[in-house]
């Protein structure tokens, strides 16, 4: 119970570990996960630090697994996950690691760069078949064009204004000279507009688009070409024409001018393309064939050089000592656990083949140690909770496995339906039972994995949904009547008669006349579903109920507050803060909650007239207005109330003044109490007595006496400390054999003062200030928290309404539909309907209500006890690798 009431015990260790042993040592220590190193190195940068070179040769080595890992992906190759931990391999396995990956990657390198020059000389020789295929419709179309320049009966039409000096003459050829080439298509527009105003339009262009698409040889992206020819005359338009080619990355070709020439260059190409596809398909085979081989193990390797990279940035945190022959460690434990870390030592001792044994000895110190809370796959969802508002200081009390229970049962009473408590559980039920194939799948997509690591606490969420929605008698915004109702209009004196149900649309039900007698066995009777009243009924209840809940949660905050002080030693914070914290909230609102239940016991139906109201009564309480009040059992007039019962006038001012004084109590007796201490020249170290010897060392170790802290005062004479292992007490960390020698820091004068807590003055005006504000924000906090907790009643009656309107407006209308086609429509509407509820009422609603709980459990329940100012234990281990897939 202590583990899970608060943190493990922890205890500061030094190591020393031998230079040949260190690697393996702290291989061994890595998949143990149980060990947080100190950085003895604090101001060398990370440069010039002893292992810098083996880090460097792990991220060289990871550079290129994720170039293998890259080629992978490319070629759709599935990578073998196993889910398997392979150990950290031995350092001199890295060689052999640093060969096989440069040997992957040169062969892949080698075949890439081949593949892209085959590809490149592919994708030419198929844009020049193209191009041959295509130029001869435009031949065809040019000679057309040059014939009809020389038709006779065109002759006047080609008359210019100088006459037909300037036309060309039978028996004259004009030379036109052509380019053809490659380009791409959303590039043809703009190229065509380019040549025409570069060429003043002494060009003709002809384009056709080359149906199947092309791969880009570089990206390996398909894209769509066009080939091109242009026409024109002249030296001078024939270098424009290429310049503007080159401008637009277009690609030219030779073309034969001669039609059999162009036939005898076809034949060519398609010989030489035949050749390269065969050729082309051998290297594709190699590199699948290597890529292949290498995904079976690439997931292997990351985890190797990822955890052998661990290894060494580990090492560089270590010290040499003056012989450069041994590392010296320092390292934050558990002490329930330093036999598993001293055979972990021992492990890797005897694996690197050392002689002299690692040795490990627990240090004083005064440095506060880390929180660890020893978490399994159902806590740790509930554990992450408290955490993401503040770690726990060192042994602290842990709220995390109240919050286990109190956190879904919150949840469920804002939420409590039987039908979406149902979707939520069965959903989170689906995640608990597959949850190892899930695992193994590692999913990237974010969403999920947060469902999924939180599946517990849905799963409890949606368990208490059901519970509270059988006590609220709703599954849908109707109810089921299990028992039968213990309302009837037939019962009593006088009763109705079924000729006047039918004439009477309303219908009241006096609980004198038509009420059985007996509550309803479990929950609300489902009458109230169609009473017209069902609201201020409902609401009644469970702002009541609300009120209860909220108040005994903070009265069990402050009660966990109890075994902090108790546990580190601070009697004047029981005394001056658990005390009165308790008398003030029961003044305020615990009478409150007693006086509910005795109202409800106390009037029956028949003397519901007589029940006074209680936030009148409160507010009468502290205005001490008790004129218009009667005793019990006296006849009451309409301006008048009644006592609930004798002598409550005088208990009620009692237990105002009480509360009044409370505040201070609270503001001043502790600094009252510390000013008189240090007037009179007194330690104020009373102390209460440890229960054992092993009580007796968590204080001393958890407590500062010499510091003032606003939040933390104490005045015990104690120190600061660990206790020391020793030879003389058997203490030895490997069961007393030859193998260690455990060293006393303390007689060694080694001891830890960089991070010391020094001494410091006792400043009365800060904890005049500090207690003062504490004692305002807890009286002020009474009363604002107690009203935060009405949430439960909001969000549970918003909750039903909106179920009730989603029924109403949605799903009803396709139950009066015609028996002909209603049934088709209803299904449609169903759709609709369930659709709505499970996106508006279990996720959105669902997601309102966890806030809505976590706000409860953070501000009004933790802060009556959690101080949260702990930092984490993280331990060096190799498991985020395999749990948090291979990111880092």
């Amino acid at each position: 119970m202590d583990s899970l009431l608060r943190s493990e015990k922890m205890t500061l260790c030094q190591m020393f570990l031998q230079s040949e042993a260190a690697y393996t040592c702290v291989s061994e220590l890595g998949e143990l996960g149980l060990v947080q190193f100190r950085d003895l190195n604090p101001d060398v940068n990370a440069f010039q630090r002893k292992f810098v070179n083996e880090i460097r040769r792990c991220e060289e080595m990871e550079r290129k697994l994720r170039f293998l890992e890259k080629e992978i992906n490319k070629d759709g190759i599935p990578m073998l996950n196993t889910g398997d931990n392979p150990d950290a391999p031995a350092a001199r396995e890295m060689i052999d690691l640093e060969t096989t990956f440069e040997k992957l990657e040169n062969e892949m390198k080698e075949v890439n760069s081949n593949s892209e020059a085959l590809k490149r000389n592919f994708l030419e020789l198929t844009e020049l078949k193209h191009i041959l295929r295509k130029t001869q419709t435009f031949f065809d179309e040019a000679l057309f064009h040059h014939q009809a320049l020389h038709d006779p009966s065109m002759t006047e039409e080609r008359i210019g204004l100088l006459g037909d000096e300037q036309t060309v003459r039978p028996g004259q050829t004009m030379r036109l000279g052509f380019v053809a080439g490659v380009i791409l298509r959303e590039r043809i527009p703009s190229f065509e507009v380019m040549l025409w105003r570069i060429c003043r339009g002494n060009v003709f262009l002809r384009q056709a688009e080359i149906d199947s698409p092309m791969e880009d040889p570089v990206t390996g992206d398909n894209v769509h070409k066009s080939v091109f020819i242009i026409f024109f005359q002249g030296e001078q338009l024939k270098a424009r024409i290429k310049k503007i080619c080159e401008g637009y990355r277009a690609t030219l070709y030779p073309c034969p001018e001669t039609q059999t020439e162009r036939r005898e260059m076809a034949i060519g190409v398609m010989t030489r393309i035949e050749d390269l596809n065969t050729v082309l398909g051998q290297t594709q085979d190699h590199r699948h064939r290597v890529l292949v081989a290498a995904a079976k193990n690439i997931k292997v390797w990351f985890i190797k050089v990822r955890k052998i990279k661990a290894i060494y940035h580990t090492l560089n945190m270590f010290n040499l000592d003056v012989t450069q022959k041994c590392l010296i460690a320092e390292c934050w434990c558990p002490v329930s656990d330093l036999d598993r870390i001293q055979h972990a030592l021992r492990r890797g001792t005897e694996r690197s083949g050392s002689s002299v044994p690692c040795i490990i000895n627990r240090m004083q110190t005064h440095m506060v140690p880390p929180t660890y809370n020893r978490c399994n796959k159902f806590t740790q969802g509930f554990q992450n909770i408290v955490d993401a508002y503040g770690v726990a200081a060192y042994r602290e009390v842990n709220p995390a496995p109240f919050t286990c229970i109190t956190f879904p049962f919150l949840f469920a009473v804002m939420f409590g339906d039987m039908g979406h408590g149902l979707i939520m559980f069965l959903f989170a039920l689906f995640l608990v039972v597959k949850e190892k194939s899930l695992e193994s799948k590692r999913n990237s997509n974010e969403i999920f994995r947060t469902f999924f690591g939180g599946r517990y606490i849905i799963l409890l969420m949606g368990a208490f949904s059901v519970y509270t929605g059988f006590m609220y008698n709703d599954i849908f915004s109707k109810p089921l009547n299990f028992f039968g109702s213990q309302w009837a209009v037939t019962h009593g004196d006088p009763h109705y008669s079924i000729e006047e149900l039918y004439r009477n649309e309303k219908i009241g039900f006096d609980p004198n006349q038509t009420f059985l007698g007996s509550p309803y066995p479990m929950g609300i009777d489902p009458i109230w579903q169609f009473a017209f009243n069902k609201i201020a009924f409902t609401n009644s209840l469970k702002m009541k109920m609300s009120v209860i809940l909220g108040v005994s949660q903070m009265f069990f905050g402050i009660a966990l507050s109890y075994f902090n002080h108790r546990y580190f030693n601070k009697p004047l914070n029981l005394i001056f803060d658990f005390i009165p914290m308790i008398i003030f909230l029961f003044c305020m609102f615990g009478y409150l909650i007693i006086l509910l239940f005795v109202k409800w016991i106390k009037y029956s139906p028949s003397q519901s007239h007589d029940a006074p109201s209680l936030l009148i009564g409160l507010i009468d309480m502290f205005l001490f207005n008790y004129a218009k009040y009667v005793s019990p059992g006296s006849p009451v007039r309409d301006d008048q109330k009644q006592f609930i019962y004798n002598g409550q006038q005088g208990f009620q001012s009692f237990l105002v003044v009480l509360a009044v004084l409370c505040v201070p109590w609270m503001m001043l007796g502790k600094p009252l109490y510390i000013r008189y201490m240090k007037k009179y020249g007194q330690r104020a170290d009373f102390q209460m007595v440890p229960q054992d010897e092993e009580e007796e060392e968590e204080v001393m170790f958890t407590t500062s006496p010499n510091v003032v802290s606003p939040t933390n005062y104490s005045f015990n004479d104690g120190k600061f400390k660990h206790q020391p292992l020793s030879v003389n007490s058997g203490d030895l960390l490997g069961g007393g054999g030859s193998e260690e020698v455990v060293h006393n820091l303390e007689s060694n004068g080694a001891l830890h003062t960089e991070e010391a807590v020094e001494e410091e003055h006792v400043d009365l005006s800060e904890i005049f200030i500090h207690q003062a504000i504490h004692t305002i924000e807890f009286c002020l906090g009474c009363i604002s928290h107690t009203a935060s907790y009405l949430r439960l009643w909001a969000l549970s009656l918003a909750h039903a309404q909106l179920s009730e309107v989603l029924w109403t407006l949605v799903f009803r209308i396709g139950f009066g539909l015609p028996k002909t086609y209603g049934s088709i429509i209803l299904f449609f509407i169903f759709q609709i309907w369930a659709g709505m509820t499970v996106l508006i009422l279990v996720l959105m609603e669902g997601l309102s209500a966890f806030l809505h709980a976590l706000r409860l459990h953070w501000v009004e329940f933790q802060s009556k006890f959690y101080d949260g100012s702990g930092h984490m234990f993280t331990p060096f281990s190799f498991s985020h690798i395999i749990d948090g897939g291979l990111d880092e």
